[in-house]
């Protein structure tokens, strides 16, 4: 155990048609003693974002993408633009509370850790379950069959959602979500950043898992409460099309890193299973959405 070589870290927002979110996500950490350069990426949104930050939050760097370049790739835009040894990852629909900064910085006293990852509360108070174990054959296999929801408490069978675990008690973690998850620059340096070929969905499941590859740690750090509007971003209004990228970065993601490494016949199934799965998901999404908004 070290101490951590930096008392501040900077701050990577990707925002896309969150104007509102945005400002008071960057009210809650402007100024902030622990926090460094503020980077603010904004995807094209056209809903006055860009406009906004530059009128109220002078001291914050925007980049302005003309085009709508997708979670990954604008995420390591904002990597490549700060330089401190630690840099937050966060959604636009949060808001970071007191002691939360310096929680997860402290977290980096262990050498070995490259992630930790805050506790998400919804806006009510209640904690938002943020965790995942890999997306394993056998794991996936217990959710579909509903067998994980039956046997909540067990390990093994409730390992993927992580039933078992009530999310209130420092651990170390393979796949936290991305919505408040600070990162050591020089795990990054070591395994990469964000991989482009995951645009959207799974690109923190990917880039969490070369990290566990190469021997970092990623915990999850209690202490640390981020307040998420979790579905009030307006990326629920693309739902069917997030659907379908969802299941199609699934696949992606076993090409990647299963193929060849586990049994044909696990590897297969969720492939298969992805695919056939995505098309009606997709289209009863549609069908809801335009119940809706009729």
């Amino acid at each position: 155990m070290g101490e951590p070589t930096s008392d501040k870290l900077d701050v990577c927002i990707v925002a896309w048609r969150s104007r509102d979110l945005l400002r008071a996500c960057l009210q809650a950490i402007d100024g902030r003693r622990e926090v460094g350069d503020i980077v603010v990426v904004d995807n094209a949104s056209g809903d006055g974002s860009v406009e906004m930050v530059r009128g109220e939050f002078p001291n914050v760097r925007l980049i302005a993408n003309d085009d709508n370049l997708g979670f990954a790739a604008a995420n390591n835009q904002g990597l490549r633009a700060t330089q401190a040894p630690f840099v937050l990852l966060l959604n636009p629909d949060t808001e970071v509370q007191e002691g939360a900064l310096e929680a997860l910085l402290a977290a980096f006293a262990d050498e070995r850790c490259a992630g930790a990852a805050a506790q998400l509360l919804l806006p009510d108070g209640s904690l938002q379950a943020s965790c995942r174990s890999f997306p394993e054959p056998a794991a996936l296999l217990y959710e579909a069959l509903g067998l994980a929801r039956l046997f909540p408490g067990s390990e093994s069978i409730g390992r993927y959602r992580m039933r078992y675990w009530d999310h209130r008690s420092r651990r170390e973690v393979d796949q936290p979500m991305a919505s408040a998850l600070a990162l050591r620059r020089r795990a990054l340096e070591e395994t990469g950043l964000f991989d482009d070929d995951f645009p959207l969905y799974f690109n923190d499941v990917d880039l969490c898992y070369r990290l566990r590859e190469a021997g970092w740690k990623i915990v999850f750090e209690p202490a640390a409460q981020v307040i998420h509007y979790y579905g009030h971003s307006s990326t629920w209004q693309v739902r069917p099309a997030a659907i379908v990228e969802s299941h199609r970065s699934l696949i992606r993601f076993y090409r990647k890193h299963y193929r060849g490494r586990i049994g044909c016949l696990g590897y297969w199934l969720v492939v298969s299973g992805a695919w056939l799965t995505m098309w009606p998901r997709a289209l009863l999404a549609s069908i809801a959405q335009r119940l809706l908004r009729a």
